[in-house]
């Protein structure tokens, strides 16, 4: 990921109801959202949600696929992975057992 790449998912992620759906889809995992439950979960109006969901698509940090009439959604792990290797890319100057905590931190149990 470069700063552009970056910059775009902040900007995604820099808007209250687009955080909530991205946190949303993490939790929701491999199995991810319908786009009409995600707005009934956040209780956004299904236009903005979609419009929303756009957004976050075209950052990276969420995928989609259409199953026949509707959309799910999913967290882009990739593109989350992306972005947290862009924030830390020069972690702790070089002493990667300083970032170790962090790791720990976001790391699944």
């Amino acid at each position: 990921m470069d700063k552009t790449d970056a910059l775009d998912a902040f900007a995604a992620l820099g808007q209250p109801t687009r955080l909530d759906a991205f946190r949303l889809l993490v939790r929701a995992g491999n199995g991810g959202m319908l786009a009409g439950q995600v707005s009934k979960a956040l209780k956004v109006r299904q236009n903005t949600m979609s419009a929303n969901l756009s957004i976050l698509t075209q950052s990276g940090l969420i995928r989609n696929q259409r199953e026949g009439r509707s959309i799910r959604y999913f967290a882009d792990m990739d593109g989350m992975r992306g972005l947290l290797a862009f924030l830390m890319e020069d972690c702790c100057g070089g002493r990667p057992e300083l970032c170790q905590a962090v790791i720990d931190e976001i790391a699944c149990a």
